[in-house]
């Protein structure tokens, strides 16, 4: 069995403690968080495991092949590096890091260790997205015209994820926590995307984060991107992410449902059978030295290039 250790316990580290325990060939044996009671309450839930309120601790003590830091982004970097110090192979969430210095050191950190280094991006195990990128490779809407982003949330944080920092500028917002998902996938599928332009507003509280943003950029070839965000309006939350050709268009609403039709015809919910693995599946792979389709530092560096572009 291979030896999970989760640092983070919020609501983003408790989303894959179920995933981690259904896989048969990982095994959850520590958890650290420095609320006592979520320490507490996580530690029972699995069986009575060990629980630290330390993560150098843990680092010491448990006997771990794999680490999932699920901390909010300021503290990536110190816990990220006392792991990679420790030979300790990583599952970082994203962004990877709270600044593109820290994101680009923590990548060169991993490389040198030669530890395994892999980003928590789950569009890339969505079966939406995967059909998405199915349909661009088979040239479905011809030759691509232009992107579009469309990030409109009426409450932010959002009702589920109210916690302090995510609605704060230094490491929160919706550009941060929502946009570093489609930059990543943007990438992937499109490649490289430089910013052109970018208006983004912020409420008179300085330290809260961004409630609005429009922004240019551009791929290789010159492909126009737009990202259009808003938050604390009326109305639904929608995210949406739109492909036009010269042959037709693909969109995937609500992050995974996808859309397509052809010239003079309107959109038409598409059948998603791309076949996807699962990030534990491919963990699991890359754990035992087998190829895996993981995204990893450079890749979540590369996202933080953009997304620092877009806030700062």
């Amino acid at each position: 069995m291979l030896k999970v250790a989760i640092i983070g316990l919020g609501a983003i580290g408790q989303r894959l403690i179920k995933n981690f325990t259904e896989h048969p060939e990982m095994e959850i044996v520590a958890v650290c968080d420095p609320l006592e009671e979520l320490l507490n309450d996580t530690v029972q839930a699995l069986g009575g495991i060990q629980g630290f309120a330390d993560y150098k601790e843990l680092l010491e003590k448990a006997e771990i092949d794999l680490v999932y830091v699920a901390v909010p982004p300021k503290f990536h970097f110190q816990i990220v590096s006392d792991c990679i110090a420790k030979q300790k192979h990583v599952l970082c969430e994203k962004p990877l890091a709270n600044s593109l210095e820290e994101a680009e050191s923590l990548y060169k950190q991993a490389k040198e260790k030669g530890v395994i280094h892999a980003m928590n991006f789950p569009l890339n195990y969505s079966v939406g997205n995967a059909t998405f990128a199915s349909y661009i490779k088979k040239g479905y809407i011809g030759n691509l015209r232009r992107l579009e982003l469309k990030m409109h949330f009426p409450q932010w944080p959002r009702a589920w994820q109210q916690n302090d920092w995510v609605g704060r500028r230094e490491q929160g917002g919706f550009v941060l926590e929502v946009g570093v998902h489609w930059i990543q996938q943007i990438q992937k599928i499109f490649g490289p995307v430089q910013l052109v332009h970018r208006n983004i507003s912020f409420p008179e509280d300085a330290s809260l984060s961004e409630n609005g943003i429009l922004a240019v950029l551009e791929l290789a070839d010159g492909t126009p991107l737009f990202i259009d965000g808003i938050s604390q309006i009326a109305g639904k939350e929608e995210v949406t992410f739109t492909a036009y050709g010269t042959e037709g268009t693909l969109a995937l609403h609500n992050w995974s449902d996808l859309y397509g039709g052809k010239l003079d015809n309107d959109l038409e919910k598409l059948e998603e059978n791309t076949p996807v693995s699962s990030l534990i599946d491919e963990l699991a792979k890359a754990l035992q030295n087998k190829d895996a389709d993981l995204p990893d530092f450079y890749d979540g560096y590369q996202a933080q290039v953009v997304l620092e572009g877009l806030r700062n």
